[in-house]
C-alpha cells in the first residue's frame, strides 16, 4: 500500500477571486478525482478548521494499492486537467508518498 499526502497553501487572490473561493473550487476538483482509477482505497480532501492551529489551507490524503495505482492516478486525464488551476492558485505545495506496511 502507498500513502499519498499533498498539502497546499493558496494565494490570497488568484483567478479573479479570493483564497476562500479557490480553496472550495480546489476541494471540489480534487474530490471529482476520487474514483478515476481502481485501487484507490481511501480518498480524503480537507480544509483547515477555523480556530485550530493549521499550517496548510488544503490537504489530500489517499491510500492506494501500490505505486502503479498512484502513477495511473497522477496521469489520468481528469487529474491532469485540474493541474493548471492548482498551479495558478497555489502559493506552496508539499507532498509525501510512502509505503504502508
Amino acid at each position: 500500500m502507498i500513502r499519498h499526502i499533498v498539502m497546499w497553501n493558496l494565494l490570497d487572490h488568484a483567478e479573479g477571486v479570493d483564497k476562500v473561493a479557490n480553496i472550495e473550487k480546489a476541494k471540489a476538483l480534487l474530490l471529482s478525482c476520487a474514483h478515476v482509477v481502481s485501487g484507490i482505497r481511501s480518498f480524503e480532501v480537507a480544509t483547515a478548521t477555523p480556530g485550530m492551529d493549521c499550517t496548510n489551507d488544503l490537504v489530500l490524503h489517499m491510500l492506494l494499492d501500490d505505486a502503479q495505482v498512484l502513477a495511473a492516478y497522477q496521469n489520468h486525464p481528469d487529474h491532469v486537467a485540474i493541474k493548471p488551476f492548482m498551479k495558478a492558485v497555489v502559493k506552496e505545495r508539499r507532498c509525501m508518498d510512502f509505503i504502508v506496511a
